[in-house]
């Protein structure tokens, strides 16, 4: 998995499965919300628009946990 965040844009992406070019199927959840899946149907992608406004304080940092809850890593975004 990889997390993308363009300032520019202010979009975030969050790569499941990597895609070929122009191969994505898109479905826009909400306004500011699309998912990317991929030929054969699996969740490949989100990208949320105004990434800022949708998540806030969330877009500061990402905590990347075990399923037990223990954190691994952080990462300040901005």
């Amino acid at each position: 998995m990889k997390i993308y965040y363009d300032s520019e844009v202010d979009a975030l992406y969050i790569e499941l499965l990597p895609l070929a070019t122009a191969t994505a199927e898109t479905r826009e959840l909400s306004e500011e919300i699309i998912a990317n899946y991929s030929p054969d149907g699996k969740l490949a992608g989100l990208e949320v628009l105004d990434a800022s406004l949708v998540l806030g304080e969330q877009l500061q940092e990402i905590i990347i946990e075990n399923a037990a809850g223990k954190v691994l890593h952080r990462m300040a975004i901005l």
